[in-house]
């Protein structure tokens, strides 16, 4: 597909005003002309950003598939020639009664994660938006139930559910070298480097490699993609480089997979919270802080269920139409 011409592009600036439910239709008695396009080829969208891992929202509550396919995405994702965003994510009807929306995501290439702990943010602000009042959201997603709560700050609160700890079951194929056939900074040759990784699940996998200097000891545009999609990680892996600033705040830099250099990454940051404690690099109990390019999380991984809780900003930006060629 042609960029150039695969989208034209409306869109009405708003950063002030929420999305709302009357924004929704597409269907408006818009004239055919070469400004405006056609009612057909227009889709209503808004553009979320959870601590700069930014995204664009579709409205499909009404189905149950996403109205755009993978190829569309990425062209709305191009941030040339497109909305610009790290992925798509469709808001679609429960399956059942069990949940309350479903979520969907397109990576900017095009690939379909499991979940996405900055993107179930943004989703459910979007939500509250579009004027779904409610304190919690049952969200249906590929890694499972996903649970989000609305806080009077302004910040949502995400139950993301226990970490995978089996290596077999992240994936990867590196050697289980601790408890329960887990993998803790076990060696792995890649891109011309010894790293020490330790992989979790948190229904996506993650390679997590602590570094004693975020800035002098990887070569982070050469190491990620490398990391990424290295053979010991069958499905591909996001990648999180982290440094231990203190007992209760870690630093990071994460290689996403499907997506490459985001400023945040939801699920890689309680990944890599559980890889620490799990290394002996932090105490459990406390919430930790975690610094990413895009700012501050905050993880909780606690005894009493073996959950983890992330705690963090989901921010409208603006809304607009896309006309789709």
């Amino acid at each position: 597909m042609n960029l150039r011409t695969a989208f034209s592009l409306i869109m009405t600036i708003s950063s002030a005003a929420a999305w709302t439910a009357s924004n929704t239709s597409c269907q408006s008695k818009t004239q055919k002309t070469a400004l405006f396009g056609t009612p057909a080829n227009l889709i209503d969208f808004a553009k979320y950003e959870g601590l700069g891992n930014d995204f664009v929202l579709i409205d499909d509550r009404d189905k149950a598939d996403p109205s755009l396919t993978p190829e569309q995405s990425v062209g709305l994702c191009n941030r040339n020639f497109g909305i610009g965003g790290d992925g798509v994510i469709f808001a679609l009807k429960a399956p059942s009664d069990d949940y309350d929306f479903t979520m969907r995501i397109y990576n900017s290439d095009g690939s379909e994660p499991e979940m996405c702990g900055n993107g179930i943010r943004c989703f459910a602000q979007f939500l509250s938006d579009l004027g779904e009042d409610a304190k919690t959201y049952r969200i249906n997603t590929l890694a499972g139930p996903i649970i989000p709560e609305m806080n009077d700050d302004g910040t949502i609160t995400v139950d993301m559910g226990e970490p995978e700890l089996v290596g077999s079951k992240v994936p990867t194929t590196l050697a289980s070298n601790a408890d329960g056939d887990s993998v803790v900074e076990q060696t792995l040759e890649c891109n011309g480097k010894t790293w020490k990784v330790s992989a979790v699940s948190m229904g996506n996998p993650h390679a997590i490699i602590f570094v004693d200097d975020l800035e002098k000891d990887i070569d982070f545009e050469s190491d990620g993609p490398a990391l990424e999609s290295d053979p010991a990680f069958p499905q591909k892996t996001n990648v999180e480089f982290v440094q231990v600033m203190s007992p209760t705040h870690l630093k990071m830099k994460v290689w996403e997979r499907g997506a490459g250099p985001t400023l945040a990454c939801g699920t890689g940051t309680c990944a890599l919270v559980v890889a620490a404690i799990r290394a002996g690099k932090i105490p459990r109990g406390d919430k930790t802080r975690v610094t990413l390019p895009g700012g501050d999380l905050f993880i909780e991984w606690r005894e009493s269920n073996n959950k983890i809780y992330m705690t963090g900003p989901a921010t409208f930006s603006f809304q607009g139409k896309a006309a789709l060629k």
